[in-house]
């Protein structure tokens, strides 16, 4: 599933160039020294990854608690139907329902502390921009939250957005130097093929859920290979 996670990254880094993009671009990076400004950004992407891995530890928590209760299964697979709904299900209508207005103040709190950070040259400014920049909701960053849940661990969730975070990092570093990059039909063919990959991964995890005894993609699950064991008894 790690597989998915980077691919997942490098297909919606366009996402995160429209989104984030602009936070890049107005990075306070020296633009004299080429080594200097590549390991700015490097710092940067640092702090992005920081706060992706936490983000996946809080919720991989929550998807072990569900597991302990033997919900591991099951939770895989509402975790896919959710990523296919969430494509499939036309953007007008989710808009009419705004999950994120409970954490608006939040949001508010996160784009203030980045626009005074913006505005210094410190050497730990790159850090905090980063680290901040990892909290701006985002579609795809919550596709990859609900799979860092259904990990069923901390560190797995943790593990699952830091790769996520590796694969937005190529194009959102390209972006810095080559502001024209990929505009037009390429974009578009990329923007097409994010919603496939996302079905694509829920499909994935609702045939992991299933438990069909197919190794490491839908491995039978612990519950019912002890109950098999005592029966046998």
């Amino acid at each position: 599933m790690l597989v998915s996670a980077f691919v997942l990254g490098l297909l919606g880094s366009l996402h995160c160039v429209g989104m984030c993009g602009p936070i890049a671009f107005m990075l306070p990076v020296d633009r004299t020294n080429n080594l200097k400004k590549f390991t700015q950004i490097g710092i940067y992407h640092f702090g992005r990854l920081l706060a992706y891995s936490l983000i996946g530890f809080v919720f991989g928590l929550v998807g072990k608690s569900l597991s302990l209760f033997g919900f591991q299964q099951q939770l895989s697979i509402i975790i896919g139907i959710l990523m296919i709904l969430a494509v499939l299900i036309p953007q007008k209508t989710l808009s009419k329902y705004n999950f994120s207005k409970p954490i608006y103040r939040m949001i508010s709190k996160v784009k203030s502390a980045l626009g005074h950070a913006l505005k210094k040259k410190t050497p730990d400014t790159f850090l905090t921009i980063g680290f901040l920049n990892g909290f701006l909701p985002c579609g795809l960053v919550y596709m990859a939250i609900f799979a860092a849940i259904a990990s069923g661990k901390a560190l797995n969730g943790s593990l699952y957005m830091a790769v996520f975070g590796l694969g937005t990092v190529p194009l959102m570093t390209t972006t810095v130097y080559f502001t024209q990059l990929l505009k037009g039909t390429a974009r578009q063919r990329i923007q097409k093929a994010i919603p496939v990959f996302v079905v694509i991964i829920g499909a994935l995890f609702i045939i992991r859920g299933m438990g069909l005894g197919i190794p490491y993609l839908s491995p039978t699950s612990v519950y019912n290979l002890v109950s098999s064991g005592m029966e046998c008894h």
